[in-house]
């Protein structure tokens, strides 16, 4: 190919975007979303927060990349660096002690 096409490119600034509280302590900042049903956003967990109940991907995988803090998933720590994958099927509860930061992927099946 030896042009460059930008069709329906996008891009955002995380730290732009207008945060809200999708339970207590966790702000959402949407970066993408498709009419199919998947979506990118970036979740800051405060110190001590914790996703109320049991999250079970029934219609979807997810990718989480922690950017900062230590993840925990109601199993184990995952420190800043992290990639974890969460097939359709499983289930956990998303959490941080210290507080966190995180892009998280979801991928509508």
């Amino acid at each position: 190919m030896d042009q460059v096409n930008f069709s329906g490119i996008t891009s955002s600034h995380w730290k732009k975007i207008e945060a809200r509280e999708v339970a207590p302590g966790i702000f959402e900042r949407s970066l993408w979303r498709e009419e199919a049903g998947s979506w990118v956003s970036v979740f800051e967990f405060l110190p001590g927060a914790r996703f109320p109940g049991v999250e079970t991907h029934v219609d979807g995988a997810e990718q989480i990349f922690v950017i900062s803090g230590v993840f925990n998933d109601g199993r184990d720590d995952h420190p800043e660096g992290s990639f974890i994958h969460n097939p359709i099927g499983s289930a956990h509860i998303p959490q941080s002690e210290t507080g966190c930061t995180v892009l998280l992927k979801f991928q509508a099946a």
